[in-house]
């Protein structure tokens, strides 16, 4: 009982939060009903709104930090970002519809951000080229296989390029095993974000990676 009332509790705060601000994230869709399936590329499902306040602390964050989230889909993870310090966020999704739908969330509540620097881009992952500066990346499990993989040889490469320290959100870490292998990598934080969950299971996890 006390579980089934902390999540009405959240379900409605979140939904409340919508209303306040007139944006529209909280749905689940199947990215066939996009014309978007494909293998390694799951659904959309935005991530809890309380996921960045959860990993992040505003006083690590500075003007030079740049945010990005791979499948940002209606965009609630970049305007979670934007309330924080970050001199740039980005989302980079594939579908045009959830594209758009983000674009009007971020419309109707930049004024109340931090952040004013929106970058939303509607591409393909595989064709995004990722900015040198990047410190912060987000992923809710958007893609699996070898598509993750090659964002994570692409994200590596950035630090080559331009040594820094870089982290990692990864809500339902599925992928894990292939950051790690990186060897560039260590496990900084790992939070549960639901209550209950499959021993074992990735759904239901956050973890946060430092590359370096």
């Amino acid at each position: 009982m006390k579980t089934t009332y902390a999540r009405l509790r959240r379900t409605l705060g979140q939904l409340a939060y919508e209303k306040r601000y007139g944006v529209r994230t909280a749905e689940l869709i199947e990215l066939d009903k996009l014309g978007i399936d494909s293998e390694g590329r799951g659904y959309y499902v935005a991530a809890s709104w309380r996921t960045l306040r959860r990993t992040l602390s505003r006083k690590e964050i500075t003007g030079r930090d740049v945010f990005i989230d791979f499948g940002s889909g209606m965009g609630r993870m970049v305007l979670e970002a934007a309330r924080f310090p970050f001199g740039r966020v980005i989302g980079v999704e594939l579908s045009d519809e959830l594209h758009k739908i983000a674009q009007d969330n971020v419309r109707r509540t930049r004024q109340r951000l931090h952040c004013r620097d929106i970058e939303l881009v509607q591409t393909d992952v595989l064709e995004y080229e990722i900015p040198d500066d990047v410190s912060v990346v987000f992923f809710n499990n958007p893609f699996q296989g070898p598509v993750f993989t090659t964002v994570i040889e692409r994200l590596v490469a950035t630090l080559d390029r331009n040594p820094r320290e870089l982290k990692i959100i990864y809500y339902n870490p599925v992928e894990e095993q292939t950051i790690l292998a990186t060897g560039r990598a260590a496990i900084t934080r790992r939070l549960v974000h639901a209550r209950r969950r499959t021993a074992g299971s990735p759904f239901g996890l956050t973890k946060v990676f430092v590359l370096r």
